[in-house]
């Protein structure tokens, strides 16, 4: 694995975090006891990962397909995908919480 790589790693994990902790802070005001992961929750943060999948093989070949001759890294291209994943991730957060479906519930 090479530095570029080993970026492109540590941004992904970091993302998973953001995403993580940005949906807690959104459960926090709704009651007493541990907050624990909801079923939906399990598939919201699995698409999450898998998002992060996807680019790493996808975000180069678009950035090539897009941006030919620019010079576009494929690390480059694979944070800006990884910046873009957090952000979807907010508005399908925001669509899940309007439908009434949760990804944290409180522990019984």
């Amino acid at each position: 694995m090479n530095a570029q790589d080993l970026i492109v790693g540590i941004t992904s994990l970091f993302i998973v975090g953001m995403i993580w902790l940005r949906t807690r802070m959104q459960y926090t005001r709704r009651g007493a006891g541990p907050l624990q992961l909801a079923p939906a929750g399990r598939v919201y943060f699995g698409a999450a990962i898998g998002m992060l999948i996807i680019g790493w093989f996808a975000a180069p070949l678009i950035g090539e397909a897009f941006w030919p001759n620019t010079g576009a890294t494929p690390t480059l291209m694979r944070v800006v995908w990884c910046l873009a994943t957090y952000y979807i991730f907010i508005v399908i957060h925001r669509v899940l919480k309007s439908r009434g479906t949760e990804v944290f519930t409180r522990a019984a």
